[in-house]
């Protein structure tokens, strides 16, 4: 039920980063919620062209969704202190945020009604002192899970600990409150070395949760919820520091998409069992070595098992044509597993896909939107972890969460065709995979709860709203 305010509506501003659409579509859902509790909501996008594939992608969401306004800053350039090739990507987006600081402040001092609430995502979040210069409130809405923010609160902790890096440290395991043990050389490779520009940002970013006025958290507190009570406890900042209040709104996913119900894999799945097919599927982002490909098909043959695969050529093969499948294949491969097997090159609709009935399990990279359709649509997960803080969120699904087990070899460079075939066969046949699906179901329903009337995620977003219908009221 929404609120119901006869006031002028206040304003609540989302700033999100460039070029990242796995941030980019969790904050356009959390601002339909925020309209629909009687807010008025803009979402900034930084370090842009108005006329840049951001703005094209805004003004496709604007077209479909006309109760949010959009906007997007100019084009930011890059400082001169962050080197291009420092640090990766995520140094470039930190800098870039921190470039585009001048511009959100001009927008938000030009925004009418003025703005009671500026939410930024954990890459923008340098704006936090622009937030603190115009007096408004500024909040961090994190796209990950609890676990990965409680790590990153208690990493300045571990900073003071010890003068190595997390590089040296191998596979020593991390003792972090309310989290499994770590391996060292599981977290993310932009913070392996502890002098690098990316980890002086992350740490960065660390200090500043800890002064914003809230952490929004796309997941719900059932999921995870030791580490969960351990940030709320403070156990994960530095002591002295205080731990600002935690909002667990999720888990929020991209709704249906238009057009996706004629998707060739829809119609396949039809035709499929009840949960009989495993699905697989990296991301976006997620390519293979031809090698890797062939192992992943050869698995797949021997598993015996029906399988729906996403496929994306390996790097520098792009220039291939789509319908050429058998050259990246074991010769045969498309002809042999015809009758139980389809496969998709670069793109499948994940969420219509994980929601059929057909879908028993679901071969994942473990990005966190993923692993949050996966939950909503009760399905077990085999961990193949590939980037960025993915072999964090492997160790908590698999060890902490226990909604996946992980395929062996994905930190070693190759995974064999045996371990694709016995894990894919596990799944599907085994009593264990059995009680994975038992678990993955309960979850689905503890997700479903949170997110209804009354419901733990349902109860933090009004009571977010409330804050902010009431800013500035005496």
């Amino acid at each position: 039920m929404a609120i119901q305010n006869n006031t002028p509506k206040k304003l609540v501003v989302i700033y999100a980063p460039p070029g990242m659409p796995g941030h980019l579509f969790p904050a356009v859902e959390l601002g339909k919620l925020l309209v629909a509790q009687g807010l008025k909501v803009t979402l900034v996008l930084g370090g842009e062209d108005n006329h840049g594939a951001g703005g094209l992608l805004l003004a496709g969401i604007e077209a479909v969704i006309p109760s949010l306004s959009f906007h997007c800053l100019p084009r930011a350039t890059l400082p001169s202190d962050v080197p291009t090739a420092a640090g990766g990507s995520e140094a470039r987006l930190f800098g870039l945020a921190r470039a585009s600081n001048l511009d959100l402040r001009d927008f938000l001092r030009s925004a009418s009604p003025a703005a009671d609430a500026l939410v930024i995502d954990f890459f923008c979040g340098s704006a936090l002192d622009v937030g603190a210069e115009l007096g408004i409130p500024t909040y961090f809405f994190l796209t990950t899970c609890i676990s990965c923010v409680a790590f990153c609160l208690y990493q300045q902790v571990i900073h003071e600990q010890t003068t190595l890096s997390f590089r040296d440290l191998g596979g020593e395991l991390l003792e972090v409150p309310g989290l499994p043990p770590i391996p060292a050389d599981h977290l993310p490779a932009f913070i392996l070395d502890r002098d690098s520009l990316s980890t002086k940002f992350f740490l960065d970013v660390s200090e500043r949760l800890c002064n914003s006025h809230g952490l929004i958290v796309n997941t719900c507190r059932s999921l995870e919820p030791r580490a969960t009570d351990a940030i709320v406890s403070g156990l994960c900042a530095l002591p002295g520091r205080r731990t600002p209040p935690l909002y667990c709104i999720g888990p929020l996913i991209k709704p249906d998409e238009v057009g996706t119900e004629s998707h060739e894999c829809l119609a396949w799945l039809d035709g499929q069992p009840k949960a009989s097919v495993v699905f697989l599927s990296f991301g976006s982002l997620g390519r293979f070595s031809a090698e890797q490909i062939r192992q992943m098909a050869a698995g797949l043959e021997t598993s015996g098992q029906r399988f729906l695969w996403v496929v994306r050529r390996p790097p520098g093969d792009e220039h291939q044509p789509a319908d050429d499948l058998d050259s990246l294949f074991p010769k045969g491969f498309l002809r042999r597993t015809k009758e139980r097997g389809l496969v998709v090159m670069s793109w499948a609709p994940q969420r219509e896909v994980l929601a059929h009935g057909a879908v028993g399990g679901f071969v994942t990279h473990c990005g966190w939107n993923s692993v949050l359709e996966a939950v909503m649509a009760g399905v077990p997960m085999l961990a193949w972890p590939l980037y960025a803080e993915q072999r964090m969120n492997k160790v908590f699904l698999v060890e902490e969460m226990q909604l996946a087990v992980a395929i062996e070899g994905y930190d070693k460079g190759m995974v064999e065709a045996r371990e694709v075939a016995a894990k894919v066969r596990w799944l599907v046949e085994s009593d264990g995979g059995k009680e994975l699906r038992q678990r993955a179901h309960a979850a689905m329903r503890l997700a479903k709860e949170a997110l209804d009337d009354g419901g733990e995620s349902r109860t933090a977003l009004l009571q977010l709203a409330r804050e902010w219908q009431n800013a500035g009221d005496s």
